[in-house]
């Protein structure tokens, strides 16, 4: 095996409790897998192993390394039998088992967000406690934190005025024979707990278990493992695997104080650190290491590289968020450039959605494609989808599924009706929707010829359509015409009414609508730009924002398939896991890094709490990056048509040491005279 000698003892003690601090990029899957296989190789059945993990794809990736193993060592072992999953797909396998015991028939159903938000609209009007004003996602919460014991009814956020809308929700879900995604971890603790006899059923078929990102199980899921494991029964075969320093969805429930729990709970455990970090170079370790050694509430680890000390990190202050996202886009355009690398090699990591539009925009005016991940595209929302659908029907009025995205946006009273006959006569015809329109709209009852006195809401959309089609393709500036589009359309007044109890989230909506027009008018007075007509316009944001498969192309000197892919723009979140050649780090400014929404708790305690998951979520971010990391802090900074604000530094880089660091005011925009010979004399290799 080729492990270190760390990772060799920690795939080589099976037996009693164990506690793997994995630090960041240290291998800990590899250990996990091989050691599956190393229980495997002893003759432990597959059946008596339990590994569990946060996401579908984990598990998946985890049996498929596992099966890999398998397939050399045991000639392709199958591992039908062996039990690689979810916390919460783990609670469905117990309770289609079991859920009888407690009441319920075995077709139970499982309901999403969605239905269980109805069904408490339906048990609050059931008690009478349900207004206009009810804040639905709050109640949702409320009641999930009760049900999985973070709060009981008369704490504070879980006033007991809906505890009897509570009682009738279980109720409900009883009646219909329902789960909510919580009953799927709670029931099989309370089957458990009140038969003790179906417990020691699953302690004697689960032997051994193995927890993946232990660090971002919840006060729930711990109670679900402490009671399988059975750490009062003596000898328990519990291996978990964490990192403190990583944890990082406090939010969504997790806890990364089980560490500490399962030490104290587990008494004879043995503890393995893996430190040797495999991904990154010292110095980008170093900056890591600095920079969380500020937090108190931590397991005290130092991660080191054998990859060499690397480059040193490059922090830029551009004076606004424009010319941040300008600076990113090029230093990626002329890297890839003279570096022949793949546009997925780069990682840029943002705190916030909003950070985003800037970015986005300078990766278009530069032609370099990309992947959004843990948050919306710009071109993804809904008021931007509106108008860009309205632009694709004026371009081609055959668009089926544009034109069904705005028949009714803003609403003009076309009915279900209308459509689905406008369906039938397309299809009946071999033809668009639109030529269905307007077939429609166009042929009327003779008697009713003289006494109509207006147009139709056919007639109405398809003329919209007409006109803006002769202004589209006739001289102007598409940015001009986009606007008129928009107040034509009365956007904005769809928006007041759609919003009507939200006034703030309508002007936010219209305010990127205002924000696209301006990115049509930044394109147009680009002189490069030699084609401003729609067609050009819709052909540059469909090429650079499509997700479809990625493009390889064949590099001969290495005989391997290269992505060029694409650009990973992502939020820090999800980025966890992860790991790019290159990492730009974004908006490394107080207020955004930490946020200033998350250290504004109610309790000194609560916002040093918060302070300290902010420093590990920035800590996640620099231990992205394998070779090169760029932070940029602004100046300034803006959003939409509000003032610009000045801005200050993130705290956290005055955290990381000076020496590591090489800073400029301003960025590079020229080629250097070096770069521009290694470009050229790579562009002469690739003429031979």
């Amino acid at each position: 095996m080729d492990l270190n000698e760390r990772q060799l003892k920690a795939v080589n003690q099976l037996e009693g409790a164990l506690l793997i601090i994995a630090g960041a990029g240290s291998g800990k899957t590899r250990v996990i897998t091989y050691r599956i296989a190393r229980m495997l190789e002893k003759g432990i059945p597959q059946s008596a192993i339990l590994a569990l993990t946060f996401t579908n794809k984990a598990a998946r990736e985890m049996e498929s390394r596992v099966k890999e193993l398998m397939g050399k060592n045991f000639h392709g072992n199958i591992l039908t039998r062996l039990t690689v999953s979810t916390f919460h797909a783990f609670g469905v396998k117990i309770l289609r088992e079991e859920i009888e015991t407690l009441g319920y028939r075995k077709n139970f159903s499982i309901y999403d967000s969605t239905d269980k938000i109805e069904l408490i609209k339906e048990s609050l009007r059931e008690c009478k406690l349900y207004g206009e004003k009810t804040n639905l996602k709050k109640m949702e919460a409320i009641f999930s934190n009760v049900k999985t014991g973070l709060s009981r009814w008369g704490d504070p956020g879980a006033d007991s005025l809906w505890e009897k809308a509570y009682d009738e929700y279980q109720h409900s879900l009883k009646v219909y024979n329902a789960l909510d995604f919580d009953d799927l971890l709670t029931l099989p603790i309370e089957l458990f707990e009140s038969h003790p006899e179906i417990l020691e059923k699953y302690r004697k078929r689960y032997r051994y278990i193995l927890v993946d990102e232990f660090q971002d199980t919840s006060f729930i899921q711990y109670r679900l493992l402490k009671l399988l494991a059975n750490p009062e029964g003596g000898k328990s075969n519990i291996c978990v695997v964490g990192d403190d320093d990583q944890s990082i969805y406090s939010w969504r429930g997790a806890n990364y104080e089980n560490l500490f729990l399962f030490e104290k709970d587990f008494p004879g455990l043995t503890e393995i650190k893996l430190e040797q970090n495999y991904r990154s170079t010292t110095t980008i370790l170093e900056a890591a290491n600095g920079l969380i050694s500020h937090n108190l509430s931590r397991k005290g680890k130092t991660l080191w590289s054998g990859n060499g000390e690397g480059k040193p990190i490059a922090v830029y202050y551009p004076a606004s968020e424009r010319n941040e996202a300008a600076f990113i886009a090029e230093t990626i355009r002329k890297t890839r450039f003279r570096e022949q690398g793949s546009f997925d090699d780069f990682g840029v990591l943002v705190r916030t959605n909003g950070q985003f539009d800037n970015i986005e925009e300078a990766f278009l005016a530069e032609n370099i494609p990309y992947r959004v991940s843990g948050g919306m595209s710009f071109f993804e929302r809904k008021e931007i989808r509106d108008i860009l659908s309205y632009l694709r029907v004026i371009a081609n009025h055959n668009d089926d599924v544009n034109l069904l995205r705005i028949i009714n946006t803003p609403r003009r009273g076309i009915g279900k009706a209308s459509i689905h006959n406008a369906a039938e006569l397309a299809k009946k015809n071999n033809s668009s929707l639109y030529d269905a329109l307007y077939r429609m709209g166009s042929i009327k009852e003779p008697e009713l010829i003289e006494s109509q006195q207006k147009e139709t809401p056919i007639e109405e959309f398809l003329d919209i359509i007409h006109g803006a089609r002769d202004e589209f393709f006739s001289a102007g500036n598409l940015s001009t015409k986009v606007k008129d589009l928009v107040d034509k359309i009365d956007y904005w007044g769809y928006l007041v009414n759609e919003y009507s109890k939200d006034e703030k989230k309508a002007h936010w909506k219209y305010a990127n609508i205002e924000y696209l027009i301006r990115m049509i008018e930044g394109w147009e007075s680009d002189p490069d730009n030699l084609d401003r007509g729609l067609y050009a316009y819709l052909n540059r944001i469909s090429l650079i924002t499509r997700t479809d498969g990625e493009e390889t192309e064949r590099d001969e000197a290495h005989g391997r398939n290269r992505h060029t892919g694409k650009v990973n723009l992502m939020t820090i979140h999800a980025s966890k896991g992860l790991e790019f050649p290159v990492v730009f780090i974004a908006g490394a400014e107080e207020g955004i890094i930490p946020h200033e929404k998350s250290i504004s708790s109610l309790s000194d305690m609560e916002n040093l709490a918060a302070l300290e998951e902010e420093r590990r979520l920035f800590y996640v971010a620099i231990t992205r990056a394998r070779d090169k990391l760029i932070i940029t802090s602004c100046q300034k900074r803006d959003s939409f048509s509000e003032a610009s604000s000045e801005r200050s530094p993130s705290p956290f880089l005055a955290e990381i040491p000076p020496h590591l660091i090489e800073s400029s005011e301003t960025e590079e925009t020229e080629v250097k005279q070096e770069d521009a010979e290694v470009i050229f004399a790579q562009m002469l290799e690739r003429l031979k």
